[in-house]
Order: C-alpha cells, then structure tokens, then sequence
C-alpha cells in the first residue's frame, strides 16, 4: 500500500492562506479589546446585541438569533444570561408559543449600543477598510462571498437586499438602515 502525497499548497496559496488564518486570528481579538475597553463587551455580546437592534420590537426567538449571531444555543444561552445581568436583554416565553424563548433588547441595551457603535466602527474601519481602496473592498467582499458561499450556501449574507442595500437576514427590517449600530 503507497502512501497518498499530500496535496501541498503551492507558494501563493500558502501565502494568501496565511494572510487569511492571520487576520482570522487577530481581528476578532483586537476588536474584542477595544469593546472590552470601551463598554466591556465582547465582540460576539455587541454582535448578539446589535442584530436585536435592527429587529422590529427588538425581539428575537433565541434560535433566529442563534443563526444570526453564529452561534449554538448554548453558547448563545450563556451570552444572554451575561446581557440580561447587566439590564441589556430581558428574556421571556413567546406568547405565539410557549415553548420558545425570546430575547428582547432593553432601552438600556440599545442605549450602550447608540453610544458604543460610532467608536466600533472607527475601530472596524481602523483595522479594516482604511488600507484598502475600493477595488480592495469589492475584492474582499468578492472573496469572502465565495468563502462563505462554499462552508454554507444557504447563508443569509449572501443575500442581497433590498436596493443593493447589501445582506438583511429575513428576521431583519430590511428597509430601516437607522438602527443598524
């Protein structure tokens, strides 16, 4: 029986793999300093949080939110017991139907959120956007829709939206881009 060789990455894709893991790596991270600094949130508390924000009634069925925020209903569980410690979720039993739960932004948590988005997306254009011209941007879009299309093709960011407004996952209010944080 012959050993089966490996089919190596050739020295560009081994590169560009790289630059990929990298950022990966360190961009959640350093974003989740500079929240933590901030507000004392970690990047997935102000993702769960602002997806709640661009709800109708800020209220979500916890397995929506779950698809939203990336994340199994444990993890997603924990998280919204942190937030519901510090006033900026309430959770309670649907009234269409008892055996799911909902989530629901407080005023408080929207509050965090209206002041807390101008400084994260400094921050997000800091570590991101500022080096890249626009051909850099529709490259990286290009790219990420390919990526995200081959691990999950019914993925509701590749979605486009209404008027080229890019992706609104169908739980959100796709025509109301003021209470995006």
């Amino acid at each position: 029986m012959s050993e089966q060789v490996p089919n190596w990455l050739n020295p560009q894709e081994r590169a560009a793999w790289l630059s990929l893991l990298e950022i990966s790596m360190r961009l959640p991270g350093e974003l989740d300093s500079r929240l933590q600094r901030e507000a004392g949130v970690t990047l997935f508390e102000y993702h769960v949080l602002a997806m709640l924000s661009e709800v109708d009634g800020g209220t979500l069925p916890m397995t929506a939110l779950s698809e939203l925020s990336y994340s199994s209903l444990s993890r997603l569980s924990h998280v919204v017991k942190k937030l519901e410690t510090r006033g900026y979720v309430t959770r309670r039993r649907s009234g269409k139907d008892a055996r799911v739960t909902v989530v629901e932004l407080t005023n408080t948590g929207m509050s965090m959120l209206r002041k807390l988005a101008p400084t994260h997306v400094d921050d997000v254009r800091d570590l991101v956007f500022d080096s890249l011209d626009e051909r850099d941007v529709a490259d990286l879009r290009r790219v990420g829709r390919k990526l995200v299309a081959r691990a999950d093709p019914d993925n509701w960011t590749l979605s486009e939206g209404e008027s080229g407004q890019g992706p609104v996952h169908p739980a959100l209010k796709p025509g109301d881009t003021d209470n995006r944080v």
